[in-house]
């Protein structure tokens, strides 16, 4: 009886009903030998097993592949000591879906009794974001998740402008940085893990969980840390942290959607989860008035049209602002930065949506015991369209 062997680089199978013999999963190149078999097997046979063989080494390869992963404290998906990501997943697109359907809702009742963008003392961003996202997308300057609208906009030299940031000398000394998960800024938490840094970074919407870190030092695999500079991969990866966690954050990096130059006055996406992140960070001790806000732009998101007479207590100006082109600092900016969460501009719309918020707040009225105040009623902005066929925006 003749037999057939397909080699795939450093290891070989015998075909004709028996078990493989030996199996190192290294494959990068397929050769395939013919040799004579039973019943002559065709050309088209070698190559269909070859194939199979090859996707066999492959899922062999990435089950074989360790990592020493941070100890992490997030339940969701959790079996053993190792993350669930199919059950992460599909409980984070459940979550979005529930989110976007009530927000259509929302918004469509909203419409009926006035139409038009939110209301309230921040109603007049939202022109200029509107033009912002417009001008991105006519100008093909957008990347994606498109369209940009109602997201911290990805653009086309997102990573020219992740260089500059890490090219700063105060990312250089820096030890630990805090990133948001938004996709223009992939390639800053990717520089922060290539350089050994400890990033810190939020739960998308801070909805499920709060902060979480990895060490930089730790992650030495390519495809792992650029796993890691996504949501998914931070949720397996990171440590995560409570309120009472105990740290030095050294710069604090967020999106946006248009800056100007000159005060550094800056606007997101009008959900308000770069102020919240940046008090809760203040009431921790993390950071203080001194420590650097740094953002990363296109240079067409730079504005010359933010009134300073209506910024609100709580917005965060930044120190840097990094394009593709150019490094900007704003010295003596007119804008204090927030000294924590101003509790009295927080609607009872957003603090249901966030559940760490809700802890702090019972924490400080159980500590203090007097009810902390609510904020006016407030009718959210729209979440960003989800493309099923591209990622989900956040971090993707």
């Amino acid at each position: 009886m003749s037999s057939a062997g397909i080699k795939v680089t450093s290891w070989t199978v015998q075909l004709g009903g028996e078990k493989p013999r030996r199996l190192t999963p290294k494959p990068l190149y397929v050769r395939l030998h013919a040799f004579p078999v039973r019943n002559l097997l065709s050309r088209a046979a070698e190559v269909s097993c070859g194939r199979a063989l090859l996707g066999f080494s492959l899922r062999r390869l990435r089950s074989s592949r360790t990592m020493d992963r941070a100890p992490r404290t997030i339940p969701l998906g959790q079996q053993g000591d190792v993350l669930d990501l199919d059950a992460y997943e599909k409980d984070r697109l459940q979550k979005d879906k529930a989110a976007m359907d009530k927000m259509k809702t929302v918004m469509a009742a909203s419409q009926e009794q006035a139409p038009g963008m939110p209301e309230g003392p921040s109603a007049w961003k939202w022109p200029i974001r509107k033009r912002i996202w417009d001008m991105l997308e006519e100008k093909n300057i957008a990347a994606n998740p498109r369209p940009v609208h109602h997201r911290i906009p990805n653009f086309v030299t997102a990573a020219e402008a992740a260089r500059q940031l890490a090219n700063l000398p105060e990312f250089k000394q820096g030890k630990c940085i805090k990133v948001n998960p938004d996709t223009p800024q992939k390639e800053v938490r990717m520089a922060v893990l290539a350089e050994g840094k400890l990033l810190m970074c939020p739960q998308p919407r801070l909805r499920t969980g709060f902060f979480s870190t990895i060490d930089g030092t730790k992650i030495t695999d390519l495809v792992i840390r650029r796993k890691c500079s996504t949501s998914a991969g931070i949720a397996e990866y990171g440590k995560a942290l409570t309120l009472d966690a105990t740290l030095k954050v050294d710069m604090v990096v967020v999106g946006s959607v248009a800056v100007d130059p000159k005060t550094g006055a800056r606007l997101g996406k009008g959900e308000g989860f770069a102020e919240l992140e940046y008090g809760m960070l203040r009431y921790m001790g993390a950071i203080d008035e001194n420590t650097l806000v740094v953002t990363s732009i296109h240079d067409e998101q730079l504005v010359d049209d933010i009134p300073l007479d209506k910024m609100t207590l709580h917005d965060v100006a930044v120190d840097i602002i990094c394009t593709p082109t150019r490094v900007i600092r704003i010295t003596d900016s007119p804008i204090p930065k927030p000294t924590g969460i101003y509790w009295e501009l927080l609607s009872a719309q957003k603090l249901s949506q966030i559940r760490v918020l809700q802890e702090l707040k019972g924490r400080i009225e159980q500590e203090t015991g007097q009810k902390l105040p609510v904020g006016p009623d407030e009718r959210l902005p729209p979440l960003a369209e989800r493309n099923s066929l591209k990622g989900g925006g956040r971090g993707q």
